[in-house]
């Protein structure tokens, strides 16, 4: 498996991946729906997102790692905020964020996306991250404790109406 930047050459992983989505989990799909509409502009907004450059207001820079296994199938997305720096990021959001394409959910990809979102952070000096789940999803906070995650609290999510739980990771457990 390896972990990289999406490119023009990801073109028919990702539509397959969009295509796993829209079958199995239609509501989560809908984050990557831009990629379908200009697939080369979406790229571009990426790493323009990670370089932080013409970001909207309110958004911080952002790398995005894509994880691919050895047919190409992209296996998981990774997301790391380079700050916290919103109320919206700081409280419900956190640092990192990751998902797994339906098929391919069950079998340690969430642990794997979250360990290279956990190295990027490192490498940004970044030595201690939050990192949410909702609470009706103990797949995601199972992967997140297996990765070093300490529970801080669990609360109410006024913007998604719903319970999650907050978990700080401190980065220099990736090697575990």
């Amino acid at each position: 498996m390896i972990a990289t930047r999406l490119s023009l050459t990801h073109k028919q992983a990702f539509l397959q991946m969009l295509a796993d989505y829209a079958a199995h989990d239609p509501e989560n799909g809908k984050f990557y729906e831009r990629g379908r509409e200009d697939f080369p502009a979406y790229v571009q907004r990426l790493a323009d997102d990670e370089a932080g450059v013409n970001l909207p207001a309110g958004v911080v820079p952002c790398t995005h790692r894509w994880l691919l296994d050895f047919s190409g199938a992209i296996v998981g997305i990774v997301r790391i905020r380079h700050n916290i720096g919103t109320r919206f990021l700081a409280e419900e959001i956190g640092h990192i964020g990751y998902d797994v394409p339906p098929s391919f959910r069950g079998k340690g990809y969430g642990i794997a996306c979250l360990k290279t979102g956990l190295e990027v952070a490192s490498k940004l000096n970044l030595e201690r991250v939050l990192v949410c789940a909702d609470t009706d999803n103990p797949a995601s906070w199972r992967t997140i404790e297996h990765c070093g995650g300490i529970l801080e609290v669990e609360r109410y999510s006024p913007h998604y109406k719903k319970p999650f739980r907050r978990y700080w990771i401190e980065t220099r457990t990736i090697s575990s």
